[in-house]
């Protein structure tokens, strides 16, 4: 009887995953991929996405969301709170006002992101209604 043990290694060039840390601040979230509505679709990563994104968390309890589409950069501000749910830890932004970059499910000025079991990883809440599929990793 022969026993064979296959051993792969990889270097990654990407950054290395930072897991979430509630006491670690400032932490930056920057889009990483996303997904449109046509099935069976693979998801869309880097310069190839419609537009580039990040959040800011502030040890203040505050965010700056920030978008670059074209060269045209659009921000967002607000303060936030992470829930923990029975379901999971969700990030909730609320925006001090009106802006075209919440993305969500309704009209009010909250979005709401989800962390995954791992906590180094954000997906959008936005695709339970047709939005986008929008996943971010923390980069710092």
């Amino acid at each position: 009887m022969t026993i064979i043990f296959l051993i792969s290694c990889s270097e990654s060039t990407e950054s290395e995953l930072i897991p979430f840390n509630s006491k670690l601040f400032p932490q930056q979230w920057r889009l990483v991929a996303m997904t449109g509505s046509i099935a069976n679709m693979p998801p869309i990563t880097g310069r190839k996405m419609s537009w580039q994104e990040s959040y800011t968390l502030n040890t203040n309890k505050t965010f700056v969301k920030s978008r670059d589409t074209n060269g045209n950069v659009s921000l967002a501000t607000g303060t936030y709170t992470f829930l923990m749910l029975s379901d999971g830890t969700y990030l909730e932004l609320t925006y001090i006002s009106e802006n075209n970059l919440i993305g969500n499910c309704n009209s009010d000025l909250k979005e709401i992101l989800r962390l995954n079991d791992s906590q180094d990883k954000l997906t959008a809440t936005w695709w339970a209604c047709d939005g986008p599929g929008l996943f971010y990793e923390r980069k710092q």
